[in-house]
C-alpha cells in the first residue's frame, strides 16, 4: 500500500469511527435528579433579561443591564450585570438544601468579590456578607423582591460591625424591552 493510499484509507476509518459515535444532538433530555424541591425555586423571579433603574434618581433612563439565566440543569442562577458606565459583574446564586440557606458569590471587573448567605423572608430573598479593603471590613445586606414593576433589589452596609446600616442602592429590574 502506499502512502497516498494509506493516508486516504486512515482518513476513512476516522471518518467512519466518527460517524459512529453519538451526539449531543441525538442523546435524549434526562430530567435532572437534583435540584427539585420547591426551596429551589424562591428565587426564580429574577430570571429574566433585566434594564436596570435607579429608584429615586433624577434621571429615569436605565443604568444597567441585567442578565440572570439558570444553569446547570436549573441548580445555579448566573447573573451578568453590565452597568453603562463599563462596570461589569457577575454572581453565582445557589441554594444550599443541607444548610437551608441560599449562597452567592459575587465578582467585578474592578476586582470587588462579595460572598453572602440568608433566607427567603416572606417574598423577599435577603443575603448577608462582608467586603474587605484597606479600611476593613464591611458588611452588607442584599435584599431581592418582586413586584409589579420587575424586580426591586435594595442593599445597605455597615462599617461597624453591624451597629449602624447606611443605603447602599436601591435600584429596580424591569424587563428589557
Amino acid at each position: 500500500m502506499t502512502s497516498l493510499h494509506r493516508t486516504a484509507f486512515s482518513a476513512w476509518i476516522i471518518c467512519c469511527a466518527a460517524l459512529s459515535l453519538p451526539t449531543l444532538a441525538n442523546t435524549p433530555a434526562v430530567a435532572p435528579a437534583h435540584c427539585q424541591d420547591s426551596a429551589y425555586r424562591q428565587f426564580d423571579f429574577w430570571l429574566g433579561d433585566w434594564d436596570t433603574y435607579r429608584i429615586g434618581a433624577a434621571n429615569p433612563s436605565s443604568v444597567a443591564r441585567n442578565r440572570v439565566t439558570a444553569i446547570l440543569g436549573g441548580c445555579v442562577l448566573h447573573e451578568v450585570y453590565q452597568r453603562t458606565d463599563g462596570y461589569t459583574g457577575e454572581s453565582y446564586t445557589i441554594y444550599d438544601a443541607a444548610r437551608k440557606r441560599w449562597h452567592q458569590s459575587w465578582v467585578t471587573n474592578e476586582g470587588e468579590l462579595l460572598v453572602a448567605e440568608g433566607t427567603q423572608q416572606g417574598k423577599q430573598i435577603v443575603l448577608t456578607g462582608s467586603t474587605y479593603d484597606a479600611k476593613g471590613e464591611t458588611l452588607h445586606k442584599v435584599s431581592w423582591e418582586p413586584t409589579a414593576e420587575g424586580v426591586r433589589e435594595t442593599a445597605t452596609a455597615s462599617s461597624d460591625g453591624g451597629k449602624t446600616w447606611a443605603p447602599e442602592f436601591d435600584i429596580m429590574f424591569r424587563k428589557h424591552g
